[in-house]
Formats: C-alpha cells, structure tokens, sequence
C-alpha cells in the first residue's frame, strides 16, 4: 500500500524552506560570458586606446621574438596561431581592471588626477567602442590607514565615467552606447580580512550606484591567510560569498601577498606553489553553484628584454595558464602587453585540444548512442559548458562546433544550464568573440 499523503505532505512542509534557502543561497552559474582574464594597468598609465595599444605591443612582440616552443603538438599549434593573431587585432582584452592599488606608484597628491584621468579616457573608448568588453577599478583595501582614500578614489572614477557618459550621450547619435547600455563597471575590493568588511562595504557599493547611475559589480580579493581559513577555523571564502549576495561576480586569488604572508620565500613565490592550490581549491568549492568564480592570480616573471628572456617568460606563464585551465580556473591576471601572446595560445590550445572528445560525447549524449563513455547529465552540463567557453573566447567557431556535435549554441547553453542566474542589468556584457578560420 502506498503511504499515507499526509506522511509526504509533513516530508514537503517541514524541507521547503530548506529547498528556498538552498535555492536563494546557490542559485546556479550566470548566464554571461566569463573573460579569459583580467588586466591590471596602473590608473596613471591608462590611456584611450588602451586595448589596442596592448594587441599591437603583443602582435608586435610576437613578430619579434616568434613563439618558443611551448609543448604543442604542431597540428595543433597551427590552427591556434592564426586565431591568436586574430584576437589580438580584434579584442586583445577581454576584462580591464584600472588599477589605483598596489600597481599604482604614483604620489597621494596625484592620485586624483590620475583617477579622474583614467576615467575619462575608459570613457573615452567606451564611446569609441573600442573599450574592453567589461571595465572596472581596483581600490586600495577597507584596512584603516587607506580605508577613506580608497572609497575616494571609486567616488572619484565613477563620477568621472558617469560625467563622461552624460556627456557623450547628449550629442552621441542612437545606438552608440549599446555595448554600455546599463553603465556597468566592476569593483575589486582588495586584501579582505574579514567578513565584516564586506557587510560595511555594500551600503557604500549601494551609495555610489545612486549616485552616478552606474551598476556596480563585486570582486574581492583572496591574498590573506585570513580570507581563507577564519579565526574560528571556518573556511572564510564561503563566509565573504555569502555575504558579498548577488553583486558578488568571483574571487580573485593574490598571488604574491599571499605567499609572503604564509612566509613563502620570494624566489619561490608562483602561482603554482602548492600552497596556494589549497586556497584556490577553497575559493572554487565556496563559489560553486553561487553564481560568482573563483580567478587564479599573475606571474610577476614580464616577457620583456632579450630573446631568450621573452621566451622563457613565455614558456612559464603558458605553463601556469594550461595549469590552471586544468584545474578549472578558467580566468587569471596579466600585467603586459606581451603576457597576451601566451595567454590566448594556451588557452585556444586548451579549448581546441578539448572540443574533438566533448563533442564525441556530447553528440552521444543528444543521440543517446552508446559512445564508450556512460556520461551522468553532471558530464554533459561540464562538457557544453567547455565548448562554450571555447566559443565565448573564439578558440572555436560555431560551425565547427555545429559540425562535431550536431547541436547549435542555444542547444548547448541548455546542456550547460546557462539559465540560472541573469547577469545584473544587460551592459558590460559581450557577444562571444567570431574569429576567422
């Protein structure tokens, strides 16, 4: 005999609001487009043009140096170049992070001009469409001795981006500011400590949007040991993502200040250090399912001098993009034109090598055809999801992608489950990225 409805009714009554929590709490990936990177230029070395300046610097170091060899099958290599040199002539950065932190060297009494410099010329390409596909600032941290400069700074920006954008507006013809369409900019909250600073930082967050009329996303910094494992022993990054809500986009991994806080010796600080991989493995578990990402740090080793120096900057910093691409760290920092060159080449490569077996098994999957592998729905959301990031990035185009699968873009974005969380307001998002073949 089936059980009594009432003894289900009492089951569904006393988990709902379980179910609502959990649902409020871990709404799903986002729908958007995640960049590759994100590239930090010190607010007084941001000029307009800023995007195409870096493509050129990195076309032009390419042609100079030529690429070394980086453990890539030459079949392979040969369809990555090509889109390489593509993407950098179309859409070199992906993700600009003006940089009023600890890139920053300039003196405190110039600090305003350059901030307010930065964000006329961010504004400036804004207008041009030639800006990056998503902009944003990196402030100094909420510790008390830069506290009320850094809140000044961001006041400072955004108020020169929304001046900037009102005026363009007024004699700018329709349709100008479609790629900007909600004003959106991202702000990177450095060197979190505590919980509490998040909390305190919101309502500031809040102020600055009604006050400039631009929509505002979170970032925050994961460099201190105690953004990582709390006082009380409690794994923080959960704590700051819970609390940061749905502004929150992802936690960025701060190589360097992390390292000399665990005592790490400098000539042994990488992002590869096994004593990172436990923090950044605490950052992908907290954010998963949440809607933010966790982004792996930089290499401070530039591609920059003689021959054999760019090659050898070269040949590290591909190995830590493959590394994290690996490990599902799908977003990282460069600080040089020329770190462009390595970061597209190993990520084409990464997604390129991937798409011949997702295909094949996605294809199985949408058949329902026995391909060797008996992948659970979990699989087959991760595989979508890769080959769509190949397409976001232009690793991969969508006819061949159509060709190995036989489903189009809409089909695998149902696979992936990109239908969870919206991103906030329609601007500051990007189209994926067409590279010829």
């Amino acid at each position: 005999m089936p059980l009594p409805e009432d003894v289900l009714a009492e089951l569904d009554r006393r988990l709902a609001p379980v179910d609502a929590a959990r649902a409020a709490a871990f709404p799903g990936d986002r729908t958007t487009r995640q960049p590759v990177h994100t590239c930090y230029v010190p607010a007084d070395a941001v000029v307009p043009g800023l995007a195409a300046a870096w493509g050129a610097a990195a076309l032009a170091a390419l042609d100079e140096h030529g690429l070394p060899d980086l453990g890539l099958d030459a079949a392979l290599l040969e369809q990555v170049l090509p889109r390489v040199r593509a993407k950098l002539a179309a859409e070199p950065v992906e993700d600009l992070r003006v940089d009023a932190e600890d890139g920053y060297r300039g003196p405190p009494e110039r600090e305003d001009d350059d901030v307010r410099r930065a964000a006329a010329a961010v504004a400036a390409d804004l207008a041009a469409g030639t800006a990056p596909p998503s902009v944003g600032i990196r402030a100094k941290s909420l510790e008390a001795p830069t506290r009320r400069r850094g809140i000044h700074s961001l006041d400072l920006f955004l108020g020169g981006l929304s001046t900037a954008f009102r005026a363009r507006e007024a004699t700018a013809p329709p349709g100008l500011f479609t790629a900007f369409r909600a004003r959106k900019a991202t702000v990177t909250l450095p060197k979190v400590t505590d919980v509490e600073q998040v909390r305190a930082f919101l309502p500031v967050l809040d102020a600055l949007e009604a006050a400039h009329g631009v929509l505002l996303d979170l970032e925050l910094q994961i460099e201190t040991p105690q953004a990582v494992v709390g006082p009380d022993g409690a794994v923080a990054p959960a704590r700051l993502v819970h609390a940061a809500g749905p502004r929150l986009t992802g936690l960025h991994f701060g190589t360097y200040d992390y390292s000399a806080a665990l005592g790490i010796a400098a000539a042994h600080q990488s992002s590869d250090h096994p004593a990172l991989d436990l923090a950044k493995q605490l950052m992908q578990v907290a954010v998963a399912g949440t809607g933010a990402v966790a982004v792996d740090g930089s290499t401070n080793v530039l591609p920059v001098g003689d021959r054999d120096r760019v090659h050898a900057a070269w040949r590290l910093h591909a190995g830590l993009v493959r590394r994290a691409l690996e490990r599902g760290l799908y977003q990282g920092w460069d600080l040089h034109p020329a770190q462009l060159v390595t970061r597209y080449t190993a990520t084409y490569a990464f997604f390129r090598a991937a798409l011949p077996a997702a295909a094949a098994r996605l294809a199985a999957c949408v058949e329902r055809v026995d391909g060797g592998v008996l992948d659970e729905p979990a699989t087959a959301r991760a595989l979508a999801t890769v080959v769509l990031r190949g397409l976001d990035c232009g690793a991969v185009d969508e006819a061949e992608v159509r060709a190995a699968t036989g489903v189009d873009r809409t089909a695998l974005e149902r696979l992936a489950g990109r239908t969870a969380v919206p991103d906030r307001g329609d601007g500051g998002t990007a189209e994926p990225l067409t590279i010829p073949s």
